[in-house]
């Protein structure tokens, strides 16, 4: 039998098991419980509902009674006349999303660390958290309100710059409507966005700027060599998840903002389209389908992502 050495032996001897570990924090592991409850009865629970992906879902005759099909209602939605359609306009709104709406808070957390008059600061931060607090149904009435070819604010500006000579139904035509949307979403999220970066710049040791203020660095030079490369693990993580939801290219937004039916050729992505044709119309396989396939995808970025930025040192797991 092989023998320990004496630092494998001891180690193994000093790890603590861990069901006494367990017993020795009760009090702080029962804090976990209902949090674990909520967990396994509104996440995982209702995993079981993906089987009806697999079948041909009768509400009357439930999971046990429906008729089995297998993979009838995925090649149904690969082979939909709207497939392509939907899946180009979710990639392309996750990636615009993705590109300005993801480096958006951390540009706004930096330029927030180099102002210095402290009421102003807080000022600033609080204008640009208070849209997060508003409801989509709020926020998509005033950017209706905003855009309106009546009285709307932009179209008067436009008209009396002269760029314009009658009023534009912005929301009307699709070639505008990609740029409201994501330009909608930076506004509204940019700022409760910022916070975690905020905390992350707040938690650098001050005394590597005195030193590099006392080397000469400028703010611009001490902003890239120290203020970055400290909150890039918070990033990588954060961009890590961003990837995985990838495919969530929105649902309230765009269903709010999307009232015009002419917009369904650039505002149909997987979410909307799962809503109107699967709820909607009851077919209730056929969405489980769509969103089972979505899930799967989203799962591979993550996993994807994760691995690439392990090769970092910053990873999820």
């Amino acid at each position: 039998m092989p023998q320990l050495s004496v630092k494998t032996a001891e180690q193994e001897y000093r790890k603590p098991n861990l069901l006494r570990r367990i017993g020795k924090q009760w009090d702080i592991q029962l804090m976990v419980v209902p949090a674990l409850l909520f967990i396994i009865v509104f996440s995982y629970i209702p995993m079981y509902g993906v089987l009806m992906s697999f079948q041909d879902y009768s509400l009357f005759k439930g999971f046990m009674n429906s008729p089995w099909v297998g993979f009838k209602h995925f090649e149904m939605f690969f082979h939909a006349p709207e497939f392509w359609t939907v899946m180009r306009n979710t990639l392309v709104i996750s990636l615009l999303k993705l590109g300005i709406g993801f480096p958006a808070p951390i540009l706004l957390a930096l330029m927030l660390n180099e102002i210095g008059g402290r009421v102003f600061k807080r000022l600033v931060q609080t204008i640009s958290y208070l849209p997060h607090f508003l409801s989509w149904v709020i926020v998509s009435g005033f950017v209706i309100s905003l855009l309106s070819t009546d009285n709307g604010s932009v179209n008067m500006l436009l008209q009396a710059l002269n760029i314009i000579d009658e009023p534009v139904n912005f929301l009307a035509e699709p070639k505008y409507f990609w740029s409201i949307l994501v330009a909608t979403g930076v506004w509204k999220e940019i700022g409760f966005s910022s916070i975690v970066y905020l905390a992350a710049i707040a938690g650098i040791n001050p005394h590597l700027y005195e030193a590099a203020s006392i080397d000469g660095a400028s703010r611009i030079r001490q902003m890239f060599t120290i203020t970055i490369p400290s909150i890039l693990p918070v990033i990588i993580v954060f961009s890590i998840l961003a990837i995985g939801n990838l495919l969530n290219a929105g649902f309230d937004d765009i269903l709010l903002l999307a009232t015009n039916p002419g917009l369904r050729e650039v505002s149909e992505v997987i979410d909307t389209y799962v809503y109107r044709v699967g709820v909607l119309n009851s077919r209730y396989s056929y969405a489980t389908a769509a969103g089972l396939f979505k899930a799967l995808i989203s799962v591979a970025l993550l996993a994807g992502a994760n691995y690439l930025a392990r090769k970092s040192g910053n990873s999820l797991w």
